[in-house]
């Protein structure tokens, strides 16, 4: 399974990873996943954060699930804490879109895929 198919398979289901799926939730998985796979010599998510900044983030401080926020609820929110139920599952899917795009953007460009066994 590529890096790319893992991402979509999470997209589909986030609760069967993280249980109640919310974005905090979802995102520390992610971290978590970013972690193995650079500890077991694969690209995890480096270069994530630029992207995002690239395409449609902001030039701030925030790291990639704050730059995800940004691209998904571009009028802003209260706290990322207490997310309203709609904007929570829009962050999530523009989320994995995001993921997608930037898996497929790698890919193309001949980034090894440690998770391409």
């Amino acid at each position: 399974m590529t890096e790319r198919e893992y991402f979509a398979s999470v997209g589909k289901r986030p609760g069967m990873f993280v249980g109640t799926a919310s974005f905090g939730k979802v995102t520390a998985f992610l971290t978590g996943y970013d972690q193995h796979a650079l500890r077991h010599g694969g690209p995890g998510l480096t270069g994530f954060h630029d992207w995002l900044v690239a395409h449609g983030g902001r030039r701030c401080n925030h790291g990639w699930p704050g730059q995800v926020l940004h691209i998904a609820l571009p009028d802003g929110l209260d706290t990322i804490a207490q997310l309203p139920a709609g904007d929570e599952k829009r962050a999530i899917e523009v989320l994995f879109q995001l993921l997608d795009q930037f898996a497929a953007e790698r890919e193309a460009s001949g980034v090894s895929d440690a998770q391409n066994n």
